[in-house]
């Protein structure tokens, strides 16, 4: 009996011991259960959430770029305007609103206008999402093309000879003969023209007379490969990037309104000089921020056979361009918007450093008889070349090198000849030492209305002449430079 109680009692306690084990496990399991169904519920909360973050990042983002696009239009309208029409001071919050028309986040502008002698705005946005404090930032550099986009533009033929080296781009209304190396591209206003250097048939608007390889050398007569109806061929030995023709004409005569707007502007917070009652005017520049101003009064006297009948009027000593005698009028410190207008010839030199010009001369009513000419007989020269120094000396004759210029000539600038063309007047053998010149550095950018030229055949002019294209003119130009474009476009864009 006894050992019966007992084996029962030993049964049952056994039974406990596996029923409290049993719930052990299940406390166990239960615990680990919750710990992973938390685990997991905190995992899909902080999913959601970083999905919703992150799509309201991309929609702040969005925001923001809607902000650059809203002041791009803003400048279409308004060139001007970097006050977003408020006329003070920024930034300007925008509302921002769905397809639907609630309003869901805002965008911020702040716009820094361009410093004197650019074009380029920069434009930071800060697009937010809703009422939280999620936001992105956007900064857009915009800008106008100037004028100094190209490396040469004219409008008249051009012909560039053998041993030319042009890394700008460059750009006639009327037609190119192009025997050297462009490293950029070459464009024409026209789809052919009759090159007047030679006879024969109309050729291509941008053609070459270079022999295609594996040929050397030139051919200077009509070239069947490079005229209508040739397909126009690849010339990469010639127009590394190309040649593109007919392409929109540069509005030389548009120039006009430039020229009138370079003289108000100067008068008002420029240099303005009337009528010499002389000669014209000497500038030199100097390297701390003044000028010193000269009247012209008398020019050199060539001799009789000296003169060429490719002088403009008035003829006689004016076709020297150089000055024989002159009086000291003042040191004038540069203006605070850059430009100096002379109404009257003017001769230019002197060097810069740190500083931004337009010098500009012109006489109105506009007159083929009574347009006035810039000259450089002495060196033009920047300190900096990082497009600190950048000066424009704006003709609305011709751009001149006199007869008794440097034999080893350095012009720094941007060169732009409305109405005449850039280069140097004939003189021949017979204006010994003056007829024959060395070397011709120009470093900037050259516009000229009419057929260019610093050289001849027969060897008389600079018979070097080396011209660097500034690449700092095309969003960074001299003050109110004509402009290539009335639209601005994106130049740079980053998320702050």
């Amino acid at each position: 009996m006894k050992s019966f109680l007992f084996n029962r009692f030993s049964k049952g306690s056994s039974f406990q011991s596996s029923k409290g084990f049993l719930i052990v496990q299940i406390l166990v399991f239960s615990t680990v259960a919750m710990l992973i169904i938390s685990s997991v519920i905190t995992w899909t909360g902080n999913s959601l959430r970083d999905a919703r973050y992150v799509v309201d990042r991309e929609k702040a983002f969005y925001i923001a770029e809607a902000g650059i696009e809203y002041y791009r239009w803003h400048l279409a309208h308004a060139q001007t305007d970097f006050q977003d029409g408020t006329a003070t001071s920024g930034p300007y919050i925008h509302p921002y609103y769905d397809a639907d028309g609630k309003q869901i986040g805002v965008f911020e502008l702040t716009i820094t206008p361009p410093p004197v002698g650019s074009t380029i705005v920069t434009i930071v946005s800060k697009g937010v999402f809703g009422s939280t404090t999620i936001s992105r930032s956007i900064e857009a550099k915009l800008a106008i093309p100037s004028l100094a986009k190209y490396a040469f533009v004219a409008n008249d033929v051009m012909r560039f000879g053998e041993g030319t080296e042009v890394f700008g781009a460059l750009h006639s209304n009327g037609g190119i003969r192009f025997d050297g190396l462009a490293h950029n591209v070459v464009t024409s206003a026209q789809s052919s023209y009759d090159d007047p250097d030679h006879s024969g048939a109309v050729e291509f608007a941008v053609h070459t007379h270079v022999n295609a390889p594996p040929g050397s050398g030139t051919n200077d007569t009509f070239r069947a490969a490079e005229a209508p109806a040739s397909a126009v061929p690849s010339r990469p030995d010639v127009f590394e990037v190309g040649r593109q023709f007919p392409v929109p004409a540069v509005d030389f005569n548009g120039f006009t309104s430039d020229l009138a707007s370079l003289k108000t502007k100067a008068q008002a917070g420029g240099r303005y000089f009337p009528a010499s009652g002389y000669s014209g005017y000497r500038v030199v520049l100097k390297t701390n921020d003044t000028f010193d101003l000269y009247r012209v009064t008398s020019l050199v006297n060539p001799s009789n056979s000296c003169r060429s009948n490719s002088q403009p009027s008035p003829a006689g000593n004016w076709g020297t361009w150089s000055i024989n005698n002159q009086t000291f009028l003042a040191n004038y410190a540069f203006p605070t918007n850059g430009i100096l207008f002379l109404e009257d010839h003017v001769w230019v030199q002197g060097t810069v450093d740190g500083a931004r010009l337009t010098i500009a001369s012109g006489r109105f009513p506009e007159s083929a008889s009574t347009n006035t000419h810039i000259t450089v007989n002495s060196d033009l020269n920047y300190t900096n070349f990082d497009g600190s120094d950048v000066v424009a000396l704006v003709a609305q004759g011709d751009i001149n090198v006199g007869m008794v210029s440097d034999d080893v000539l350095d012009i720094d600038a941007a060169l732009l000849a409305k109405n005449g063309r850039a280069g140097r007047y004939y003189y021949s053998s017979s204006c010994n030492p003056y007829h024959n010149r060395s070397t011709l550095n120009l470093y900037g950018m050259l516009g000229s209305n009419n057929r260019y030229g610093f050289a001849y055949t027969d060897g008389t002019g600079y018979d070097t002449r080396s011209i660097t294209y500034d690449a700092n003119l095309l969003y960074g130009p001299p003050p109110d430079f004509p402009l290539a474009s009335d639209e601005y476009s994106t130049i740079s864009w980053r998320e702050l």
